[in-house]
């Protein structure tokens, strides 16, 4: 809180969104807008949900991707080859801000439930459409997961060493379309506000990983060669590797500009002539001169502990990090410091999980609800567009909510 301020509202309070999602584009997306205030409604198969909830079993018993992408919604399970369960979406629809989908590329207009058609029947709704590659040209109607588009993007053309390419660790192309779709919701929410009419939303895959992509596109495009896999080196800058250390660890360090190395040679190499050796005084003779530059530096940190190793290059100004794995970094110090993480309820109790990076000042902090079970929230929100509980045993005994 800002002191002397009345607190602000989360910006999204008072947002509806309708959401038929699956996998993590379009989940990752509707999560960050509950993180933000807006009731989320998710909209999920009769039989098994969201697929994303049949991944693993590793968070307690449920999919860590979906523990991941689904907290503070409601679910809903629905037939929506079934005519009364389309109704349902529709009702629902009908007292949104805003309806998101990432279904099969043609999926969504044969239900009506595309963007274009939704927003001509509701010129104040924002929907949005997620696809892989686009509503059209020739990969159109391709199917599009996340490891196929890190491939199609180049991605892993420029990840990985010299002799193997390798994919992202993460779901990168699902996550940069899902950051875009985000941002596509505020840009057109903000449009609506001043115009009163909100409008499609679309994005791809291709297109946001693509765009992602910038540095090696533009170096291939207008330098004439794509940049290197080095690993953990970069292509155009040398010493920038991660080094072992005596006790098992590895430090990675990046010097930026010549000054650096000039430290980086005299408090931690112990050799002040390198700074001015014309073979290491630039970057550009260091980077053709790799092996030696790395040699020297391997030398240094590898008679010390890793974190003997941060202090000294700390102290000398030089940029580095521990090579931490995934664990060391659900225990990382300033997470820790910072008080990152919080409790979220899930059917399983409740579960670790990391405050969204958005931090607005002066407001409540983020709304981080539940993980909702399969339908847990179906007879409730039937209910609340006007179905009587005999419709809805009806529904249920036909197979069409759950």
């Amino acid at each position: 809180m800002i002191p002397g301020m009345e607190p602000l509202p989360l910006p999204l309070e008072g947002i509806t969104v309708v959401a038929v999602e699956q996998a993590v584009a379009a989940p990752f997306a509707t999560r960050q807008l509950a993180d933000l205030g807006a009731r989320v409604i998710k909209v999920e198969r009769i039989d098994g949900g969201d697929f994303a909830r049949g991944y693993d079993t590793a968070a307690g018993g449920l999919a860590s991707h979906f523990v991941w992408c689904n907290r503070g919604k409601e679910s809903i399970a629905l037939d929506l080859k079934d005519p009364r369960g389309l109704d349902v979406v529709r009702r629902l629809v009908a007292d949104a801000d805003v309806f998101v989908q990432n279904l099969a590329h043609g999926a969504a207009a044969r239900l009506g439930l595309d963007a274009a058609t939704l927003c001509a029947q509701r010129p104040r709704l924002v929907a949005v459409d997620i696809s892989g590659y686009g509503a059209s040209g020739p990969y159109a109607d391709k199917r599009a997961y996340d490891m196929l588009v890190q491939c199609e993007a180049g991605l892993v053309s420029v990840t990985g060493t010299p002799e193997l390419p390798v994919k992202a660790g993460i779901p990168v192309a699902d996550i940069a379309a899902g950051m875009y779709a985000f941002s596509g919701v505020l840009a057109a929410l903000v449009r609506r506000g001043a115009t009163g009419r909100g409008g499609p939303v679309e994005v791809s895959m291709l297109d946001a990983l693509a765009e992602w992509m910038g540095h090696p596109l533009h170096h291939a495009m207008h330098g004439g060669t794509p940049p290197a896999r080095t690993g953990l080196a970069h292509a155009v800058i040398a010493p920038y590797d991660a080094y072992p250390t005596a006790d098992g660890g590895r430090v990675l360090l990046s010097v930026q500009n010549d000054r650096e190395w000039r430290r980086l040679a005299e408090q931690v190499l112990e050799r002040p002539e390198l700074g001015s050796d014309p073979d290491f005084a630039t970057n550009a003779a260091r980077v053709v001169n790799r092996e030696r530059t790395d040699a020297l530096v391997g030398k240094a940190l590898g008679g010390l502990g890793a974190d003997e190793a941060v202090g000294l290059l700390e102290r000398a100004g030089v940029a580095c990090a521990r090579l931490r794995n995934v664990q060391e970094v659900a225990e990382h110090p300033q997470l820790a410091a910072r008080e990152r993480w919080r409790e979220v309820g899930t059917p399983v109790g409740p579960l670790r999980a990391l405050l969204p990076p958005i931090t607005l000042p002066g407001g409540g902090e983020a709304r981080m609800g539940d993980v909702p079970a399969l339908g847990e929230h179906t007879v409730a929100l039937l209910r609340a567009v006007g179905m009587a509980d005999v419709e809805i045993a009806a529904l249920r005994r036909d197979g069409v909510v759950a």
